[in-house]
């Protein structure tokens, strides 16, 4: 055998290095690859990069998550519901329930055995979701925000959680759809109402909604301006708060036995005194349809729009919301 000549060592070492680098970035490209495959990384609301591997057992904690979920087709990979998953209605029958989505306990989460735990921002409490994440259950926490951005981002990243992102465009898309016929229906406004959203009462004084909260988001939807002003969330204020406002419609919201009446608001002293109770005007609304910002969202705000404004329903006769009727299971 002859032996190689230093030109051939060099040609062969050459190769091999060659060979070697090659071999190395295919191991990378393979690795890489792999890496892809163990899971989908969701950034959630709380900060966190959340790896999700296994959907096939899920626990969904919030109205507008469920609802989600069900419209994509993927409530069959549920095995658990929070009290406030009330739409679809066969929800609460056919799902176990693990409480009320901020007072969730670790035993009752944890023996359904789940996979993925998909929560509304706010749920809890702490010591809960501490004892969730000790148990290495992927817990992701999707943010709350009452905007129509934010209500598509919503979509699309619970469809993207469960590595369904078509069925999410798809419902990205009719959402989409009916946020621009309200839009064309809300430009039909030439006077808009001032709504006053009222929670609750507490202590003989109203809860009302001010800015930064979906009563707020969803009488803007509507067409109408949120006749408290000057603070954000939900709070308790006064009789010279509430005959400042000047009303011109109550808003509340349908929760079974404890829900206001009409009756009742304008019985008070200060509430007589609005615009809204010369003309009696109060809209009672279902509370996760009317508050919930899930893919019904458009929907609500076209009836609390023709609540407010008969005067559009001719308009609003020809549509019939996307989201309630399309097919996104594929």
């Amino acid at each position: 055998m002859k032996s190689r000549t230093p030109a051939s060592r060099t040609i062969g070492a050459t190769f091999g290095v060659t060979f070697a680098l090659t071999a190395g970035l295919c191991v990378s490209v393979v690795s890489f690859a792999a890496a892809r495959a163990e899971g989908i990384i969701i950034h959630d609301a709380r900060g966190r990069d959340v790896t999700i591997g296994n959907t096939s057992r899920i626990i969904s904690i919030g109205g507008a998550i469920t609802e989600i979920l069900y419209a994509l087709g993927l409530q069959d990979k549920i095995v658990g519901i929070d009290s406030t998953s009330l739409y679809p209605p066969k929800a609460l029958g056919e799902k176990p329930n693990v409480g009320y989505m901020r007072q969730l306990s670790a035993e009752g989460v944890l023996g359904l055995n789940p996979q993925l735990i998909l929560a509304i921002e706010g749920s809890g409490p702490k010591e809960t979701l501490e004892v969730i994440e000790a148990a290495k259950i992927p817990f992701v926490s999707f943010p709350e925000t009452y905007t129509e951005q934010g209500l598509i981002d919503k979509i699309k990243l619970v469809a993207h959680a469960m590595d369904a992102d078509a069925r999410g465009a798809c419902l990205a898309a009719a959402v989409s759809s009916d946020l621009a016929e309200l839009k064309k229906l809300r430009d039909g406004v030439k006077q808009p109402a001032r709504v006053m959203f009222v929670m609750s009462f507490l202590n003989g004084r109203p809860m009302v909604a001010g800015h930064k909260t979906a009563a707020n988001e969803i009488i803007k939807l509507a067409g109408g301006v949120n006749a408290v002003d000057g603070f954000d969330g939900y709070k308790p204020v006064n009789d010279e708060a509430i005959v400042a406002a000047r009303p011109d419609v109550i808003l509340t919201m349908q929760r079974g036995r404890e829900q206001l009446e009409a009756e009742a608001v304008f019985a008070n002293p200060s509430f007589a005194l609005t615009p809204a109770a010369a003309k009696k005007s109060f809209v009672a609304m279902d509370g996760l349809y009317l508050l919930g910002f899930g893919p019904r969202t458009a929907a609500a705000a076209r009836d609390l729009a023709l609540s407010l404004y008969p005067g559009l329903n001719e308009k609003a006769a020809t549509w019939k919301p996307a989201a309630l009727s399309v097919d996104c299971h594929k």
